[in-house]
This record gives C-alpha cells, structure tokens and sequence, in this order.
C-alpha cells in the first residue's frame, strides 16, 4: 500500500509506503524550506539523504546531512527537519519496528533487551556500506519487490546496522530531577486527560515556574511539548491499527479531530486520514 502527497506548501512532495507484513514504512520525500516540526517516533529511523541539504536538531543538536550521509535516529528521540539551501533536499528512510530489528541477529537482541534502551553512537554516519544497504532495502520495500527480496534486505540492513549501535547512546546522562520524573510520569498517566500545569506542579511537588524549568532541562522539552509528542505517537499507533481520526482524537486527549490533524500534520506531513488509509487500505 503507498499513498503520494504534496505538502502545505504546494512544492514539496512525499511518497509512503506501508509493509503489512513487517510494518515496515518507507518514505521519500522532498522538501524545501520547513519539513517538519520537532517530533519522535516508536520505530528506529534510518535514512540516506539523497539530494542537497538536510539540517535537523536532534539529541539537543543541529546536525547537518549531505548527499550519502546516513541519519540514524532512535525510538523516542526527538528531531524536526528544515532545508538551509533554497534547492532544498531529497531523503528516503525506512522506519523500522524495533522488535523486527531486534529479532534479526544474535547481536541486536544482545544489545537490546528492552526496545528503550537501543542506542546508537553517532546520529550521523559516513558508511558508504551501510548507505548501501540502506538504498537496498528501501528499494525492496518500496517498489514492492517481494518478500524474498524483502527479507534478504532487511537482514543484511540489521547485520550492517549491528555496528552501530552502542551500548550507552551518546546522551547526557545526568540524574533526572524527582520533580520531573514524577511529572513526566502523571503526563503518561493522564494523556487523555485536560490536566492544568498547577495540577501538574503539585503532583511534582515543586512550584509551577521550577517545574517548567526542571522538566525542560530533563527532557528538552516544555511540559506541554511532551504531552503533544506523547499524544502524537499513541495516535499513530491508533491509525495504524484502523482506528478512524475522530476516535483517536477523543482517545489520546486532543479536543477534537480537527485539533489531532493540525499537530499531526506538522510532525508526520500526513493528514491522520491519510496515514489511516496508508496503514489499512480503508479511506476515512
């Protein structure tokens, strides 16, 4: 199943496709200018930048990826995207179940013994192998090519990807503020729900204005920030799994379908229905 879209802006372009079998995505796409607001995904993302320049903030960095570059991004880190050249950029990135990938080879499930902790050393990578690799498996899953070519790709992907990874990302590690953590954690636990920030700072135990502070220094984020990324990802698995846009909206606390669709298409470049129909083969 693969759906083509233009973008907001009417210049840019992006073709999806979905493996049902895998689930396994594959996206191409072009961009000039804005591509996509800071956002993460449940799958580890792995991509070659085709064409121009790619610029991103990733793991509280700006990176910058030219043509053959490979961008490797892990399950819950944030990232966004923009194009710095006026020609703007082409990538192709395969998103990838980490239980698939973990599945593979003796070496990832050494590695990952909770999808969580899959890290890898360098966000960005000059391995023309793996760049390779990558192109590849992209084609086999894209174009459609069958599922012996599909399993052929995605293994040699996972044994090219096993040197990579590390056993501690390249993060800082520094003591989570308690006050963070327990709000961090009211937020996962009340998704849905309308919850206030002096709601929030009592349960953290802190002050409103040193809560904000603490969580951000934590997490990167503002408290409201994570609470939309943590909305956005249990919506995308709701679409994935056929759910229409108007129920995952009430279900992970957006106001309504039209308030899940504006943030949804910010981070993912999709309408929600889109992705629905992408994942399912059942339009909206």
């Amino acid at each position: 199943m693969g759906r083509t879209a233009g973008t907001p802006n009417g210049r840019d372009w992006m073709a999806v496709r979905r493996d049902a079998d895998t689930g396994i995505e594959t996206i191409r796409a072009h961009f000039r200018g804005h591509a996509y607001d800071l956002h993460d995904h449940d799958e580890l993302l792995v991509g070659v930048t085709e064409q121009g320049v790619q610029a991103f903030r990733c793991r509280r960095r700006l990176h910058t990826s030219t043509p053959g570059r490979v961008i490797l991004i892990e399950p819950g880190e944030a990232h966004d995207g923009h194009s710095p050249a006026e020609d703007g950029f082409t990538y192709a990135m395969l998103y990838l179940p980490v239980p698939l990938l973990a599945a593979r080879t003796d070496a990832l499930r050494s590695l990952l013994p909770q999808p969580p902790t899959l890290g890898f050393r360098d966000t960005l990578a000059d391995d023309p192998g793996l760049a390779a690799v990558i192109r590849s498996a992209f084609l086999a899953l894209h174009g459609g090519e069958g599922r012996l070519a599909r399993d052929l790709a995605i293994d040699a992907l996972a044994a090219r990807l096993a040197g990579h990874l590390a056993d501690t990302p390249e993060r800082p590690r520094g003591r989570t503020e308690p006050a963070a953590a327990r709000a961090r954690a009211l937020l996962h636990a009340r998704m849905a729900e309308d919850v206030g920030l002096d709601e929030l700072a009592s349960a953290a135990g802190v002050d409103r204005f040193r809560l904000n502070r603490v969580f951000r220094d934590a997490f990167g984020l503002s408290p409201h920030a994570y609470l939309v990324r943590l909305r956005l990802r249990s919506a995308r698995r709701g679409l994935a799994a056929g759910e229409t846009p108007a129920a995952v909206a009430a279900e992970v606390g957006f106001a309504d379908q039209s308030h899940l669709g504006r943030w949804f298409r910010r981070a993912y470049g999709l309408t929600p229905a889109a992705y629905r129909d992408l994942c399912t083969n059942v339009p909206d």
